[in-house]
């Protein structure tokens, strides 16, 4: 078996705001294996700033890797611990090269055309009418669920925003969630929430800045709107360090990106350690190719997970790979009629 690697730069569409700054490319990595007529691939979704694993040996590493794929999939995962997007990449790439197959990871209704996965419509940061034009943009795509990024607009701004949307829509008619990405300070964070649920909001992820845990657990003990933990899971490697997060914050629902989260190994961790407390959660994809958000929706299907996930990236990019991943109504689609059409992979109706 020869592994490789192989580096891409997505373009997007347009510049998308967050509360860390403006993204208009983002770069991500794949392992490619080949074994006589078999070939796998998995994406390596790194997110510079936001990964634990954004560090100067990154590619060094994934070199290490395919120098050593002989280890198989058991001892590398060990290995590469603190490397959770390499981690995914291995998870995906060795599943795909024993697949009927290359991007048949999860066979499932979703992949026979036949179900389809509730998501939500995306609103990225920008000014009041950037903003406002994507809200209208999603509600007439028929998106039944949207999340807002807030925190680096000013304030009441972003609630002039939410207001309008509440005078149009009720809450039983659009599901409105929004992403702080840690943007409030702790002593204001209350109050923000306290004005925020007027507008019956689903949830707020991470609404303080991540490793404030007592904050963070007072903070979800008295909340008036139900918080979502997020960034708070990126780098927490040990089971024992998992179960105290969740045990001692005890928050209302978890976000998992199995790109910063150790791939569908750790992301199933942190679900398990969730529903014993009787905590929910749903998944994100992570800014991936088609490929990666490929894999995490074939998998999400089989988890049964009715909320809707947020797995709706795929159509940000400009040089995105063609796939058979549709968006219909608010929903994620796999149109079997559609090809996949990624180079690495030689055979393109994979």
């Amino acid at each position: 078996m020869k592994a490789t690697y192989h580096k891409h730069i997505l373009e997007f569409k347009r510049p998308s705001g967050t509360s860390r700054g403006v993204l208009k490319k983002k770069e991500t990595w794949f392992i490619h294996l080949v074994d006589g007529e078999r070939q796998g691939i998995g994406e390596c979704g790194i997110l510079r700033s936001l990964s634990i694993d954004d560090v100067p040996e990154y590619e060094e590493k994934l070199r290490w890797t395919c120098e050593h794929i002989h280890l198989g999939k058991d001892v590398l995962l060990k290995e590469l611990r603190t490397f959770p997007s390499i981690q995914f990449g291995v998870e995906q790439a060795f599943l795909s090269l024993q697949s009927e197959k290359p991007f048949l990871l999860h066979p499932s209704k979703f992949t026979e055309g036949k179900e389809a996965i509730d998501i939500n419509g995306l609103i990225w940061m920008g000014d009041a009418a950037f903003m406002k034009s994507q809200i209208k943009e999603k509600l007439e795509a028929g998106f039944s669920c949207i999340k807002m990024k807030i925190g680096a607009i000013d304030f009441e701004t972003e609630l002039q925003l939410l207001k309008s949307i509440r005078k149009e829509y009720a809450a039983t008619d659009i599901e409105l969630r929004v992403d702080a990405n840690g943007a409030f300070l702790p002593s204001k964070a209350l109050e923000k929430l306290q004005r925020l649920s007027e507008f019956e909001l689903h949830s707020i992820e991470q609404p303080i800045k991540q490793g404030q845990m007592e904050e963070m657990a007072k903070l979800c003990e008295v909340t008036p709107l139900p918080i979502a933990l997020d960034e708070e899971l990126i780098g927490v490697f040990d089971l024992k360090a998992k179960k105290k997060i969740i045990e001692t914050i005890q928050p209302q629902y978890i976000i998992l990106k199995p790109s910063l989260v150790g791939g569908y190994a750790g992301s199933s961790e942190w679900i398990s350690i969730a529903e014993k407390q009787n905590i929910n959660w749903w998944i994100t994809s992570a800014l991936e190719s088609n490929v990666g958000l490929n894999a995490i929706a074939q998998w999400t299907c089989t988890l049964q997970n009715k909320l809707p996930q947020g797995l709706g990236t795929g159509s940000l990019y400009t040089n995105n790979f063609e796939s058979p991943l549709t968006i219909q109504k608010g929903a994620l689609h796999y149109d079997k009629v559609k090809s996949w059409n990624v180079p690495i992979i030689k055979n393109k109706t994979a």
